[in-house]
């Protein structure tokens, strides 16, 4: 591994201070404060802003003519984390984009990507069902063919976004009578279409998402993605990219893993409680002056910094789980006032210890549950098998 440090060309430098001068003028304390009000993790008009401003088709573009190099996208992702754009919809329109590219009709690919390069268009995941689990293959959500149209009925949790997007990437049942993964056909279902329902709902850490129901929702062909069955192949590189399954590249201007973007401000609220712990109070004593503090601060430390060192799967699972383990530790260091969430009077450490402590039980499920991801491991990487889920057999005595 190449610890050196990257020295930027006079364009990189150039570029980043143009980066900067844009992020600080759009991604206002307003902006931030509206963020943890709504729960979105979205700004319409930052994104659309980005949008106009050329950001959202370099970035896409990466790589390629008009498009960011790859010094500079790395430049562009730090400095969107270190302001705390709102972010998750644009990730989820980033997945989804090149899968419209590589399976979408022309007709669709003209409707739809020069509109997400503008910020016009957003798109959201139509994965999980109320009764399905982690494995979103055990799709109940039917779609019948009609003609040259579709009607689709059922619904689906934890749709993120939903109600900032025009899009949705659904999977869909189209054969109840074959195995799961051949029964399967993937659509981009625009948002506005009649008998689409948006509830949202909001969780501990207080984000927004969404259930969606749909009730003879009918649409044109056009908007199907891939071969009618063949939705699992569709669905297999986003799928992927959300479970964390691809390498990052050998460049090292990459996250090495999903999660990092969640490990980051874990480790930040780390280094926060242990700037805390250094302070001198008013009896002149220091809280890491006290070994057990020490010991357990810099265990908090180490396991940050392994897990963001992870890559793919291995470190998702290591962030998400260094998360719950760490933010009870630091809660219990920083003391009854680390329970204040931020812009509460009083709040230490700006209320960074207690927003982790209420995120990292969802990091544990975002996209699976730590328990499947650790069969997957088991049974992908270190060839082990497959879990066995039926009843324990009787001993014979």
């Amino acid at each position: 591994m190449d610890f050196s440090r990257v020295e930027l060309s006079e364009q990189d430098a150039a570029f980043r201070e143009e980066v900067r001068d844009f992020l600080n003028t759009h991604v206002t304390d307003e902006v931030r404060r509206r963020d943890r009000e709504t729960g979105d993790n979205f700004d319409e008009g930052v994104h659309l802003a980005m949008g106009a401003g050329g950001w959202l088709r370099r970035e896409m573009n990466t790589g390629r003519e008009g498009g960011m190099t790859r010094v500079q996208r790395r430049l562009w992702d730090l400095e969107r984390r270190r302001v705390r754009v709102p972010w998750v919809t644009w990730g989820t329109t980033a997945i989804v984009a090149g899968s419209v590219r590589e399976f979408g009709c022309p007709e669709l690919r003209e409707e739809v990507l020069p509109r997400i390069e503008t910020g016009e268009v957003r798109l959201c995941l139509g994965y999980t069902e109320p009764e399905g689990g982690s494995d979103v293959a055990t799709c109940k959500t039917r779609a019948v063919r009609d003609g040259d149209t579709w009607i689709i009925n059922g619904s689906k949790m934890f749709t993120t976004g939903a109600h900032n997007c025009q899009y949705v990437f659904l999977i869909t049942n189209t054969d109840p009578a074959a195995r799961k993964h051949k029964s399967l056909t993937m659509f981009l279902v625009p948002l506005d279409t009649p008998g689409i329902e948006i509830q949202g709902i909001r969780t501990v850490d207080g984000d927004r998402t969404n259930i969606v129901y749909y009730t003879d929702v009918r649409i044109a062909d056009r908007y199907r993605l891939g071969e009618v069955n063949g939705g699992w192949q569709v669905l297999l590189h986003p799928l992927s990219v959300e479970h964390g399954m691809v390498d990052a590249d050998t460049d090292g201007l990459q996250d090495v893993s999903i999660m990092v973007h969640q490990g980051t401000m874990a480790a930040t609220a780390v280094d926060r409680a242990t700037e805390i712990a250094a302070r001198e109070g008013p009896d002149g004593r220091r809280l890491l002056d006290d070994g057990a503090v020490a010991y357990r601060l810099g265990r908090g430390i180490a396991r940050m910094e392994a897990a963001l060192s992870a890559p793919n799967m291995f470190g998702r699972v290591a962030l998400a789980q260094a998360m719950r383990d760490i933010s009870p530790d630091l809660m219990d260091l920083l003391g009854a006032a680390a329970a204040l969430p931020i812009d509460a009077d009083g709040a230490v450490d700006e209320g960074g210890a207690e927003y982790v402590y209420r995120w990292a039980p969802l990091c544990g499920i975002y996209g699976g549950t730590l328990e499947v991801f650790r069969n997957m491991i088991a049974e992908h990487v270190l060839g082990l098998g497959r879990a066995h889920y039926g009843a324990t057999p009787a001993k014979v005595s």
